[in-house]
């Protein structure tokens, strides 16, 4: 974030309601259970960050705050061996109101949900399939953790700005000279630490090449605290941006740039979820949202999540039935 959260308020980030210096220091050396790449901590930091891992579901599901700075340009990529499933929505048709809802839909592996605060970024809560660190099952002590902040498959910053991903079997980008490559998922990274909005999260996609390499291509929804919302794609190699209107907009694994609506709604979970968002005018709160998710969650949905973009609240089910609320303090 821009600025660096007091004890007290970070304080309030670590907490949460269950119901079922942009420092030069190299992050200590190397345990036998992994290597950080991205850590910029100093020894202090680690051990507070390390020390915050706790788990919370049998999903497995973790919780974990990370303290200091990372690099988010170097590092681990995801590279997903198979497609992506996953469904997303934005509810906007009330502007006061707005809320960005998703179900990861993936293998059977751990996941995490970290809270960031970045020097100069930021404030975040994001989930992390942490199967892509190198992690197994029983995560303690095993330092790649710290090179968590690079893997957000989706999330929320303190301005209210949400980002999450789907596979797009048809898209394909081309690299431009003179920009810089990240991976397709270390984009959300990016978009959480240093986007306010929806156009300013479009930029940084903008400013940079994505490598699609060793994994599914992707597409993205993006939604913001006034309700704006766009779903980024690559035709062609182009990067293309659709921004949403009517109150609601919604993303599952057909491309949606240059679709009419009506082939959209072929698709037999985009065409649930746009039935039940055009009755409800755009219009849910955070449990009529997981009433959809639940409607076209998948044999292999690994968590839904709703992020409330001017509440900051997080409600989060994982695939084992339990709930957990989660609450970002807004700037």
């Amino acid at each position: 974030m821009r600025r660096t959260l007091p004890a007290a308020t970070m304080a309030l980030l670590l907490a949460l309601t269950a119901c079922t210096t942009t420092g030069d220091d190299a992050a200590p050396g190397p345990a036998p259970s992994g290597v950080p790449t991205a850590s910029r901590q100093d020894a202090a930091q680690v051990e507070r960050t390390m020390g915050s891992l706790r788990r919370v579901d049998d999903l497995p599901l973790y919780e974990m705050t990370y303290v200091g700075a990372y690099d988010p340009t170097v590092g681990t990529d995801a590279t997903p061996s198979s497609p992506f499933g996953c469904s997303l929505f934005v509810a906007a048709g009330d502007p006061a109101r707005p809320l960005f809802a998703r179900n990861f839909d993936w293998d059977a592996n751990p996941a995490l949900v970290l809270r960031t605060d970045p020097p100069g970024g930021y404030a975040a809560i994001s989930l992390v399939d942490i199967s892509y660190l190198g992690v197994g099952a029983d995560p303690s002590g095993d330092r790649r953790l710290l090179d968590a902040p690079l893997l957000p498959f989706d999330g929320m910053n303190e301005r209210g700005l949400a980002v999450g991903l789907a596979a797009d079997d048809a898209a394909t980008a081309r690299a431009e000279p003179g920009k810089p490559t990240v991976g397709s998922v270390r984009i959300l990274r990016l978009v959480l630490d240093r986007a306010a909005t929806v156009d300013e999260a479009v930029a940084v996609f903008r400013r940079h090449n994505l490598d699609f390499s060793g994994g599914p291509p992707l597409h993205y929804l993006l939604a913001d605290a006034t309700g704006a919302s766009a779903v980024v794609e690559f035709v062609d190699g182009e990067l293309r941006v659709e921004k949403g209107t009517g109150g609601w907009q919604a993303l599952t694994n057909v491309p949606v740039t240059g679709v009419s609506e009506q082939r959209r709604r072929e698709d037999r979970r985009y065409g649930q979820i746009a039935l039940a968002l055009s009755r409800a005018g755009g219009v849910l709160d955070a449990a009529a949202a997981h009433r959809v998710l639940a409607a076209v969650r998948q044999g292999h949905t690994r968590w839904s999540v709703t992020y409330g973009l001017r509440s900051g609240e997080v409600r989060l089910v994982t695939a084992t039935g339990g709930e957990r609320r989660y609450q970002l303090p807004m700037n």
